[in-house]
């Protein structure tokens, strides 16, 4: 589980196909001394777990599914991600609910600067529409937002400078995409109704 709290922005240093499938490489060096092999990261938001880790450099290992759902298909050496380790049982809860399952990876629309603060504005695919909520918390690429408008085709969030500086949207721009995970409350309530229905 993750809060949406970025503790690092890490930088890509490889992806690669092997036998074994496929890996990504990251430089870390504030957050790799704090975790192990096997402990879960959440990448842009996506919960890998530690392949390997030497120095200050974490290895994870994606599957088929991740790629395919996930921004992580685009990925390139120097990219920038967003890295959250999982919460602890006593540690501060200060975001929402992240599970690190990504939804989809949908395109930035706009982001704009406006009176110091930003306006990033993100496609809403229709079949995830009815899971956004004006005032309701999404997950984009791991930080934990909060919606300020909820449009036909897309949803608006605002970026105070703090979080612009402290994650990688302070090199995001219109036709990135963005790891999209939608509230797993809205998720129970609306499998709860649909059995309740039939």
């Amino acid at each position: 589980m993750f809060t949406g709290l970025i503790e690092e922005v890490g930088s890509v240093i490889a992806v690669r196909a092997s036998d074994r499938g496929i890996q990504l490489q990251i430089a870390a060096p504030r957050i790799a001394k704090k975790v192990s092999t096997g402990d879960s990261v959440a990448v842009n938001g996506c919960c890998l777990t530690i392949r390997s880790r030497r120095g200050d450099q974490l290895t994870f290992d994606l599957l088929e599914e991740t790629i395919g759902r996930t921004n992580l298909k685009v990925l390139r050496p120097d990219t920038p991600v967003n890295l959250e380790r999982a919460l602890s049982a006593d540690g501060r809860f200060g975001g929402h609910l992240i599970q690190g399952h990504v939804d989809c990876a949908s395109p930035i629309f706009a982001f704009e600067e406006r009176a110091g603060d930003h306006r990033l504005e993100v496609q809403l695919p229709a079949q995830f529409a009815h899971y956004v909520v004006s005032k309701g918390s999404i997950a984009v690429n791991g930080i934990s937002l909060t919606v300020a408008d909820v449009l036909p085709k897309s949803f608006v969030v605002w970026i105070i400078p703090h979080t612009k500086r402290h994650t990688n949207l302070d090199c995001a721009k219109a036709g990135d995409l963005m790891n999209l995970e939608f509230d797993i409350l809205a998720k129970y309530v609306e499998r709860m109704l649909s059995r309740r229905e039939t």
